[in-house]
């Protein structure tokens, strides 16, 4: 019995792929694998968060190292990360040879200028005297900075969001170009342009205060009354000032921590996110890049951060990977988290992402949303702890043997762009928006109150939350205790304005 043509096909890696299973290589996995069938039709599937795609046999590029990183480039898009630990490994006459065979060729000029920029080694080739300069990546799928650098020994244009310090990608996905189009600072500004700037004045004021504890409850820290006034001071700041130098960073750490905790410089040991199960046992989350690379990696941050002030890159994906890449560095011994979010603020107020004078509480949506926000961290640090070889020592202090400077210095931090976004849109709607809504109904709601009884302006504050308590309605036990003096009639009116004011918003604001 003959079997099933596809029951008898063979896939066969290709691109990073089969470059990883030839050469060995401990990587993060690349967001898209490929294969190529011996015999059957092109599908795609999707597991673990990576695109699975099988070719037609057509589609084999060869066996040389260098068919499978053109073929790799082509189909598998441009993993900094993997190629900088495959150049270490491979050897560079391949990539010679092809290099000489087409030097004009688009994939060997890009191969030819990641070597170099990877390495930090000059191919023994000269400099290219002709021809039109190329985009390294492609703008259509990646984001990319303008104006580019133009490198003239490959005739490039570098458009790269950092350098070699530090180089995040970021990726075009349809996630991406949905949110793209729908113009959120647009639909900000419609949301702030629909109240009065009284209103708008009251609602900042709760807003810098609703955002400070959200940032510190999503670390479960109950912060003194002094320290939420002065991060309620360093937020209101974030529109004077870039915070994304190192001076700043670390004046910006030590107004926002325990003043026993305070950095003069970046961290001088490793840290680390974990927890404690058992006594002398704890369960690693994340560990952060080891200190003797973290001045290089946060020069790189600044750096690109620098780059994409002017870079025409929007300004969500610029706090993405700025912001994201802080946390990921953990710079100093606390606060890290803190200062993650509030570079959030910082760039995206300076970016004219939000109406001036305006900003919205991220870390409330992060804190409503903590599966989502978790995820965003996760998605990085899943992968890289299984390839970061430590010890702790008795006293809970971490020993990292390997070199990982690379994983953080190459990151993919598209999926963090996705789920910034998704925040930001949630904070729009269910933060920024219910909060004006909820400050001009009660203005409307007072108003109606004093038309009918002059009360003082505590006892309005008081009817108005008690209702807003228990569906619009006084309580009896609320009445007895507070509002003993009006008559059924006073109260049966007074709970109508109320209703009338916020409509079904009949619970409290919080």
């Amino acid at each position: 019995m003959v079997g099933n043509e596809h029951d008898q096909s063979i896939d066969r890696p290709a691109g990073y792929a089969a470059l990883i299973e030839r050469y060995d290589l401990d990587v993060i996995p690349n967001w898209h694998k490929s294969l190529v069938t011996t015999s059957g039709i092109h599908r795609i599937d999707s597991r673990e968060g990576v695109v699975e795609e099988v070719y037609p046999s057509k589609y084999w590029p060869g066996e040389r190292l260098c068919d499978h990183l053109e073929f790799a480039l082509k189909y598998d898009g441009t993993n900094l990360a993997i190629l900088s630990i495959l150049f270490q490994k491979a050897g560079k006459e391949d990539l010679l040879q092809y290099v000489r065979s087409k030097p004009t060729g688009k994939y060997a000029r890009r191969l030819w200028f990641l070597y170099e920029f990877l390495t930090g080694k000059a191919l023994p080739l000269d400099d290219l005297g002709q021809g039109n300069y190329i985009d390294l990546l492609e703008p259509d799928e990646y984001y990319t900075v303008i104006p580019v650098r133009r490198v003239r020994r490959q005739r490039i244009n570098d458009n790269l969001l950092g350098d070699h310090r530090f180089c995040p990608t970021v990726r075009r996905t349809d996630t991406l170009r949905g949110f793209e189009t729908a113009d959120l600072p647009g639909r900000c500004r419609r949301v702030v342009a629909n109240y009065s700037p009284e209103i708008l004045k009251r609602a900042l004021g709760y807003l810098y205060t609703k955002e400070t504890k959200s940032s510190f409850e999503i670390e479960q820290i109950h912060p003194t009354s002094n320290r939420t006034e002065r991060f309620v001071a360093l937020l209101q700041l974030a529109e004077q000032e870039d915070f994304c130098r190192k001076p700043q960073l670390i004046q910006l750490q030590n107004r926002i921590v325990d003043a026993r905790f305070r950095d003069a410089d970046y961290r001088q040991s490793q840290n680390y996110v974990g927890e404690s199960v058992a006594w002398q046992r704890e369960r690693i989350h994340f560990a952060s890049p080891k200190p003797e690379d973290l001045a290089d990696l946060m020069g790189g941050l600044t750096a690109a951060h620098e780059r994409m002030n002017t870079g025409g890159v929007s300004a969500v994906i610029q706090a993405a990977v700025i912001a994201y890449g802080f946390v990921f560095m953990h710079p100093f011994e606390d606060g890290n988290g803190r200062i993650h979010r509030f570079l959030i603020h910082n760039i995206l107020v300076r970016r004219g992402f939000a109406p001036k004078g305006v900003m919205f509480p991220i870390s409330a949506s992060m804190l409503k949303h903590p599966a989502e926000y978790d995820a965003s961290l996760e998605g990085f640090s899943r992968q890289l702890m299984p390839l970061v070889e430590y010890t702790i020592d008795e006293n809970g202090h971490m020993m990292v043997h390997n070199d990982t400077a690379v994983w953080y210095r190459f990151m993919d931090m598209t999926l963090q762009a996705e789920a910034l976004f998704r925040l930001i849109d949630q904070t729009i709607d269910t933060e920024l928006a219910s909060e004006l809504a909820f400050l001009a109904n009660y203005d409307k709601a007072r108003k109606a109150i004093q038309d009918i009884v002059d009360m003082p302006d505590r006892q309005i504050d008081l009817f108005i939350r008690f209702c807003l308590q228990n569906n619009g309605r006084l309580s009896a036990r609320k009445r007895a205790s507070h509002f003993d003096f009006l008559s059924n009639e006073e109260i049966a009116t007074l709970e109508q304005a109320v209703r009338s004011a916020y409509g079904n918003e009949t619970v409290e604001n919080e």
